[in-house]
């Protein structure tokens, strides 16, 4: 198995909320399961649901705006450059478009994903992060679980989306090495 910019949504939901607001959003994703049920339809919502300035969830059908701010945070900008732009960008793309079903959200809130990471042994996996990506600890912490099956490769230079398809970037020299050993 190798990934590229892997992202642990139960600890970024841990990382990125306070313990108020996560009760907050699993409050409201526990009421739009029933709006859900009762309408015999679902609603979208971001996978980062948002507070407005009063500290109350913002319900917002969009991953990332149409329009960039002057004034987005780093991230954002980042995610906007690739998801919203022709690099990107794709019709049918989540994150391009809109947003997920409106309860996506709940099960990182009760099952830490890295929960059973030891099952992955004996298998290997090989784990791409750029030096400069927000989510470059998710893999490091990753990896530092079992070393001996686990190689991180820090690409220099890239944030999270340029080992998408940074062709400059992408170690290929390395994933083709990892796939000729692992799957021979």
């Amino acid at each position: 198995m190798a990934t590229a910019s892997m992202y642990d949504m139960s600890r970024g939901h841990e990382d990125y909320y306070t313990r108020e607001q996560r009760q907050k959003v699993v409050d409201h994703l526990s009421r739009q399961r029933w709006i859900d049920a009762e309408n015999g339809t679902y609603a979208r919502l971001s996978h980062e649901v948002p507070f407005d300035e009063n500290g109350d969830v913002a319900p917002s059908n969009r991953v990332l705006p149409k329009s960039l701010p002057a004034d987005a945070e780093p991230i954002t900008k980042i995610f906007f450059d690739y998801y919203r732009t022709e690099r990107g960008h794709h019709p049918r793309s989540i994150n391009s478009t809109t947003a997920r079903t409106a309860t996506t959200p709940m099960p990182f809130f009760a099952f830490p994903m890295m929960t059973n990471i030891d099952m992955l042994a004996p298998r290997k996996a090989l784990l791409v992060a750029g030096a400069d990506a927000h989510s470059r600890y998710y893999s490091e912490d990753v990896q530092r679980t079992a070393p001996e099956n686990i190689e991180l490769v820090i690409v220099p230079g890239a944030d999270h989306v340029d080992v998408y398809d940074r062709k400059d970037l992408i170690p290929f020299d390395r994933l083709d090495t990892f796939f000729t050993e692992n799957l021979a």
